[in-house]
C-alpha cells in the first residue's frame, strides 16, 4: 500500500491546493469528506492527516464535525485554520469570535525555533490569513509555537502526539515559505519518502486495471484531447486490444485533427480505433441554430446517439473507460452556502443512456492535469497532445457565433490553424493557457488590392491562467500579433478584419459562447 496523506475536506476553497503541495512533495494525497469514519480511515493507515479550513463557524449549529473518533487515533494531526479551530474545540480548547478579522497579508513571528513544523525558517515570515473566529485557549498538552499581529495563537503544537494548527494557510502562493512548513509537516513529523512519482504510478495503474477488467472488453470515447488520450494509452499499455476507442467526428475539430488522432494511435500505437464520420448528421441538427446553450445540447445529443450506436458495432463490451481526472470527482462539502460542486462526467460521455449498463473504468481519477501530462510523456504520446490547449466539448460549434455552415467552419479553421501555427514558431504556444480564433456574426468593408471587400472578422483569444477558473488576456508582442493578423487578412477567404480579445476572466469567460 502507498504511503499517503488524508486531507478532510470540511469546504475549503483552498482543499485542491492543499492536495497539490503534498504532491509536490512526491508523496500521495488522498482528500475525504469531514465526516469520513475514523474506522474507516485508519484502513487506509495514512502516515498523517490533514483538517483543512472551511467556511464555517465551528459556533454554527450545523458546523461540519469530523467523528471524534478520529482523535484517538496515533496519527499526527494538522488543523489548518478551521481545522485548527474544530481540532481545538474537539480538544476542550476554546474559540471565540474574532473582535477584528484577520485577512490578507500578515506577519508570523515563530516563537519556538524547535518547533519541527519551522525547522529551516527565520524567525519571521510572511503568511495569508482568512479567518474571524479565533483561538483563545489551547487544548491540555498544547503550547503556542508562533504568533502574529491579532492571534496569540497562530500556530500551536503538541509535540509530543504530533499534533499542529496554524490559524494561517500555508498552502497558498501568499504564504511564501509554506511549502517549507508542509514539507516538515509530510518528512519530518509524518516520517514520509518520496514514493510518488509517474513512473510508479504508471506501474500500480497498469496493475490495478488489468485486476479491474480481467478478460473483459473496454470502450473509451476518444476525443483527442489530453485526459481521453492519456485514458486510451494506459489502458492500452495494461489490456491490449481488450480495449476499443471510438472517436466521433462532428465536424467541429481543429483542422486535421482527426488525421492526427488516427495516426497516433492507430498507426503508432496499434490500438484498435473506430472511427465514426458524423459531419453530416452534426451539421444538419445546427442548421438555424444561433443560442450558444442550445448548440451545447444539440451537439451533446448527436454525439450521444453516434457514440451509442458505435458502442453496439462494437458488442460484448463491460466497461466503459473515461478520463475523470481527480478535480472532477471531489464533491466540495455544501456548507453555510458553499454548494457542493456536482460530479463532472466527461465533456463527450457525459449523459449516455442508462440501458448501455456498463461499469466505469477511470484510471486517472486520482491524477490533477499536470500529472496526467507528465503520465502522457511517460506512455509516449507526443508532447503536442500532451500539451494541447484545452478545446471545448462541442468543439468550434461554440466558437462560430450566429448560424454554424460548412462555409464558416472552412474560415474558422483555416484562421484558428494560422493562430496555432504562430503561436507555436513564436515559442509562445507552451507558455500560455489557451489560444484560438473565433468567427463574429460581423461582417465589415474592406480593401483587397483594387477591390472592396464585405467580409467576416476574426477574433484572437490568447489567455494565461492556472486552471482555468481565472484568466488573464496575454501581453503578446506586437510582432506577433501583426504576423497572425495578416495571415489571416491575406491566407483565410472570406475574412478581413482581425480583433485581439484584451478581457479578462472575470468578467468574461474564456470562451466566447
Amino acid at each position: 500500500m502507498k504511503e499517503q496523506i488524508i486531507i478532510l475536506d470540511f469546504g475549503s476553497q483552498y482543499t485542491q491546493v492543499i492536495a497539490r503541495r503534498i504532491r509536490e512533495c512526491q508523496v500521495y494525497s488522498t482528500i475525504l469528506r469531514y465526516d469520513t469514519p475514523a474506522a474507516e480511515i485508519a484502513k487506509m493507515k495514512p502516515k498523517g492527516i490533514i483538517l483543512s479550513g472551511g467556511p464555517s463557524s465551528v459556533f454554527d449549529e450545523d458546523a461540519p464535525k469530523p467523528d471524534p473518533a478520529l482523535f484517538k487515533l496515533k496519527v499526527p494531526l494538522l488543523g489548518i485554520c478551521y481545522g485548527l479551530q474544530m481540532l481545538a474545540e474537539s480538544l476542550k480548547g476554546r474559540v471565540e469570535p474574532g473582535l477584528k478579522r484577520e485577512y490578507g497579508k500578515g506577519t508570523l513571528e515563530i516563537k519556538d525555533k524547535t518547533c519541527p513544523l519551522f525547522r529551516g525558517l527565520p524567525k519571521r515570515i510572511q503568511v495569508w490569513n482568512s479567518h474571524s473566529d479565533k483561538l483563545t485557549k489551547l487544548p491540555r498538552g498544547f503550547t503556542t509555537v508562533a504568533v502574529t499581529e491579532n492571534s496569540d495563537f497562530a500556530a500551536v503544537a503538541d509535540i509530543k502526539k504530533h499534533r499542529y494548527g496554524l490559524q494561517f494557510h500555508p498552502e497558498v502562493v501568499h504564504t511564501p515559505r509554506g511549502s517549507v512548513i508542509i514539507k516538515n509537516f509530510v518528512y519530518d513529523i509524518c516520517k514520509c519518502g518520496r514514493n510518488w512519482t509517474m513512473l510508479n504510478y504508471l506501474d500500480q495503474a497498469v496493475e490495478e486495471i488489468r485486476k479491474q477488467v480481467g478478460d473483459e472488453k473496454v470502450i473509451l470515447g476518444l476525443s483527442g484531447g489530453v485526459d481521453s488520450s492519456v485514458a486510451a494509452a494506459l489502458i492500452h499499455r495494461a489490456i491490449g486490444d481488450q480495449l476499443t476507442c471510438i472517436f466521433v467526428n462532428n465536424g467541429l475539430l481543429r483542422a486535421r485533427e482527426a488525421d492526427a488522432v488516427r495516426e497516433v494511435f492507430q498507426n503508432n500505437f496499434k490500438l484498435k480505433l473506430r472511427y465514426e464520420n458524423a459531419t453530416t448528421m452534426f451539421l444538419k441538427r445546427l442548421k438555424g441554430i444561433t443560442s450558444p446553450e442550445r448548440k451545447r445540447k444539440v451537439i451533446g445529443k448527436a454525439f450521444i446517439e453516434s457514440f451509442t450506436q458505435a458502442t453496439k458495432k462494437v458488442g460484448n463490451a463491460k466497461f466503459l473507460a473515461q478520463g475523470t481526472l481527480y478535480p472532477d470527482i471531489i464533491e466540495s462539502v455544501p456548507i453555510a452556502g458553499n454548494p457542493a460542486a456536482l460530479i463532472k462526467s466527461h465533456h463527450n460521455v457525459g449523459g449516455l443512456p442508462k440501458n448501455l449498463k456498463f461499469e466505469l473504468l477511470e484510471p486517472l481519477k486520482c491524477l490533477f492535469k499536470d500529472e496526467v501530462r507528465l503520465l502522457g510523456l511517460e506512455l509516449g504520446l507526443p508532447k503536442s497532445m500532451v500539451y494541447r490547449h484545452p478545446f471545448p466539448g462541442p468543439g468550434l460549434g461554440v466558437r462560430i457565433l450566429g448560424d454554424v455552415t460548412r462555409q464558416r467552419i472552412r474560415i474558422l479553421k483555416e484562421a484558428d490553424t494560422i493562430v496555432l501555427e504562430e503561436m507555436k514558431s513564436s515559442g509562445w504556444y507552451y507558455k500560455v493557457w489557451q489560444a484560438f480564433a473565433v468567427l463574429l456574426p460581423v461582417k465589415s468593408v474592406g480593401v483587397m488590392g483594387d477591390e472592396r471587400t464585405y467580409e467576416y472578422t476574426i477574433a484572437v483569444r490568447v489567455v494565461e491562467s492556472k486552471d482555468g477558473m481565472t484568466a488573464d488576456w496575454v501581453k503578446l508582442p506586437y510582432e506577433v500579433l501583426e504576423k497572425i493578423s495578416n495571415r489571416i487578412i491575406n491566407e483565410v477567404k472570406g475574412a478581413n478584419r482581425v480583433c485581439y480579445d484584451i478581457s479578462s476572466k472575470p468578467p468574461a469567460t474564456i470562451e466566447w459562447e
